[in-house]
C-alpha cells in the first residue's frame, strides 16, 4: 500500500490548536481595564487544572497565557483632559440623526453592547482628536459623525 493511503493515527489529522490571537498594536488600558485584566489572571491562576481532562486543561492554560501576556504588556494611559476625543473619554455623537454615547477604552475592555469601544475600532479612530461641534468623516461618508459632548471616563 502506498504511504499516501496509510493512516498512522487520528492525532495526525486533528485541527492544530493555536494561541489566542493578540490584538495588533499597543495594549492601552484604562485603570478599570488594568483592574479587570489583573482579576482575570488571578481567577485563572486559582483554577486547579489537575481535576480537568487534558483538552480542558490545555484550553485553560492557553487562555491563561493570553491574559498573562495582556497583563505583562498593558500600558496604563494617563487620564484624558476631556477637551478632545481621546483614549479614556466618553463621547456623545450624532450619526444618521441618532445620538449615541460610547467610551473609548482598550481592546480587552471593549464591549459595544455596554457602550465601550476599542480605541482601535474604525469609529474611535475616526473621532480621535475631534472637539465638540466638529464633524468627522466615517465609513466613506463626509462629515458623517458630529461630536456632541466629550467627558472623561470615570471609574465604573
Amino acid at each position: 500500500m502506498s504511504v499516501a493511503f496509510r493512516r498512522e493515527s487520528d492525532d495526525e489529522h486533528m485541527e492544530p490548536k493555536f494561541e489566542l490571537p493578540i490584538p495588533p498594536g499597543p495594549n492601552w488600558v484604562t485603570a478599570r481595564g488594568l483592574r479587570l485584566t489583573r482579576a482575570q489572571v488571578e481567577a485563572l491562576e486559582g483554577v486547579d487544572t489537575g481535576a480537568m481532562d487534558e483538552d480542558s486543561a490545555k484550553k485553560h492554560k492557553r487562555v491563561l497565557r493570553y491574559w498573562r501576556t495582556r497583563l505583562a504588556t498593558a500600558e496604563l494611559r494617563p487620564v484624558a483632559d476631556g477637551e478632545a476625543v481621546a483614549f479614556g473619554t466618553r463621547v456623545t455623537y450624532m450619526l444618521n440623526r441618532q445620538e449615541k454615547t460610547v467610551a473609548i477604552v482598550g481592546d480587552d475592555e471593549a464591549n459595544p453592547h455596554e457602550g465601550r469601544i476599542s480605541f482601535s475600532s474604525p469609529l474611535a479612530r475616526a473621532m480621535m482628536d475631534a472637539e465638540v461641534g466638529e464633524k468627522v468623516d466615517f465609513a466613506g461618508k463626509v462629515e458623517a459623525v458630529e461630536i456632541v459632548k466629550i467627558a472623561v471616563v470615570r471609574e465604573d
